[in-house]
């Protein structure tokens, strides 16, 4: 992740800049996505960075820390919804803005699927949209960031160059394959 994102704030130091950031598959507990853009918010500029993740499902009831310390923590909800967490400011008063400040802002009314309503006005909100979907949504996950038509960093298998929905974006200079 960071000899990739690198690549772009050594190109433009400004790309990430006043930007908010979604990060739609990624529970800040496991993330290294949302752990690295919460330890890089200053030295990135970031005016926000928003983070989801999908329902646990039932039977698995470990929770994060940064749901557990919260108020909004709600044990049903747990196993059958997504969970939004945002980055915004300094809530711990350590004087930066890093991951002791992600805020566990609720639940989501479905399960966090990216192609929810929810997920969508999230995307539509965001300036840049970071992560590496499921390798078997991916068709489906680029399908979603072109029609929202954001920015966009997502990681995916060197084969999915070939896949017909996404050589024509290449070819067309559309999208291109990363840095590493």
């Amino acid at each position: 992740i960071e000899a990739e994102m690198n690549a772009y704030v050594e190109y433009n130091p400004d790309v990430f800049r006043d930007k908010t950031v979604l990060l739609p598959c990624d529970d800040p507990e496991w993330s290294n996505f949302t752990k690295y853009f919460a330890a890089n918010f200053e030295r990135f500029g970031l005016k926000k960075m928003i983070s989801t993740s999908y329902a646990k499902g039932a039977g698995n009831k470990q929770l994060t820390l940064f749901e557990a310390a919260s108020p909004l923590y709600d044990e049903e909800k747990h196993e059958t919804r997504g969970k939004l967490f945002t980055l915004t400011h300094d809530k711990d008063g350590s004087g930066n803005i890093d991951t002791d400040d992600i805020e566990f802002s609720g639940y989501l009314d479905g399960n966090g699927d990216f192609r929810s309503a929810e997920v969508c006005k999230l995307r539509d909100e965001a300036d840049i949209i970071i992560t590496n979907p499921p390798f078997s949504l991916f068709r489906e996950f680029l399908a979603w960031i072109i029609d929202g038509k954001k920015q966009f960093i997502i990681m995916g298998n060197k084969n999915a160059i070939t896949y017909k929905e996404v050589f024509p974006l290449l070819k067309d200079n559309r999208i291109w394959t990363g840095y590493t």
